[in-house]
């Protein structure tokens, strides 16, 4: 194992040391391990609280921020935060509000959050709700999860559900519209390499040179199928397919995103949206907004995935309105 660490236990630590020099706009919680905007939440905004394991980069620390949420708790690599962590979370970032956590459908996040929920409440009084993400078509179960996947529509959701706690509406309107967009998002992502948990020291699985995994997540499990390597047309195709399969995505605009793992270059990433453009206009999807990068990413997990979010008018205005944190800027 080759990684830019100084020992496999003290990676999270020395990454939010890292996060609070590069971001002094943020703070830094260490002994809790939450990042906090450096600006607390104002007064009669709703908070909105995430997190997760580490190791899936700029999810969710790097959200954080005008526009998106106001804190995020970092549990260890691919290991969900403790129920303290986001009762901690839950009570410095309520401003009167309510709270509303963003969870995804991870049986150790889904537990934890709901224990943080009623510990916070029972404690101060402060009004929680919760959004489950479970957008990814590509199992039903899985070792980690009762139900699907929650994996790239949560970035989608934490900024357009950022953007209309940011103009004022209440924690009824935004749990509903949070659950509106989860509903309208599917994603499916693959694999061409394992990744390789520090603490682990070696790949959570193996895939051989001439194979890739299709249908994987974003923890290194194993995906849908495992099949031959074939070329970037081919990969978006059996992606693609799945999530056109799943919801009908034409009769109107979506916004699409093309994730990379963590592993893969920004070169790569744009030439497999080039073939998922021209397998959305061959399908009769209108995209109206575009995503490529890395925003959900699997440690060093060479691999792509692809998110569709059908949109209207409103949540285009919601997506399009000014953002400011270290993973996602615009419009300031």
């Amino acid at each position: 194992m080759k990684k830019l660490i100084n020992a496999p236990e003290a990676v999270l630590a020395d990454a939010l040391v890292g996060v609070a020099a590069a971001h002094p706009e943020l703070n830094v919680d260490h002994v809790n391990r939450i990042i906090y905007r450096g600006t607390p939440t104002r007064a009669g905004k709703v908070a909105l609280i995430s997190g997760g394991g580490s190791g899936h980069e700029p999810l969710h620390g790097g959200f954080v921020g005008f526009g998106m949420l106001d804190a995020a708790c970092a549990g260890e690599v691919f290991t969900s935060p403790t129920p303290d962590q986001m009762q901690e979370a839950t009570k410095v970032a309520d401003s009167g509000a309510g709270v509303l956590h963003i969870v995804k459908n991870y049986t150790g996040d889904v537990m934890n959050f709901e224990m943080a929920a009623e510990m916070a409440e029972a404690e101060t009084g402060v009004k929680v709700s919760a959004v489950v993400v479970n957008d990814d078509v590509a199992v039903e179960d899985s070792t980690w999860t009762a139900g699907r996947r929650g994996v790239g529509t949560t970035v989608l959701l934490e900024k357009i559900v950022g953007a209309a706690a940011e103009e004022g509406h209440d924690l009824a309107a935004i749990t509903a519209l949070a659950n509106r967009v989860n509903e309208s998002g599917r994603s499916m992502g693959m694999a061409l390499t394992s990744c390789t948990v520090p603490s682990a020291g070696k790949p959570t699985f193996e895939i051989p040179d001439d194979m890739m995994e299709i249908g994987v997540g974003i923890h290194g499990e194993p995906g849908r199928h495992r099949v031959a390597l074939a070329g970037a047309a081919s990969i978006a195709q059996q992606l693609v397919e799945p999530v056109l399969a799943d919801l009908d995505f034409t009769g109107g605009p979506v916004i699409a995103m093309l994730n990379g793992m963590g592993g893969t270059p920004l070169l790569e990433l744009y030439l497999m949206y080039g073939e998922v453009a021209k397998l959305l206009e061959k399908a009769g999807v209108s995209v109206a907004r575009t995503l490529v990068g890395n925003y959900i990413t699997s440690l060093d997990m060479a691999g792509c995935s692809v998110t569709l979010l059908k949109v209207d008018d409103e949540l285009l205005r919601l997506w399009d309105a000014p953002v400011n944190t270290s993973g996602l800027r615009w419009g300031v």
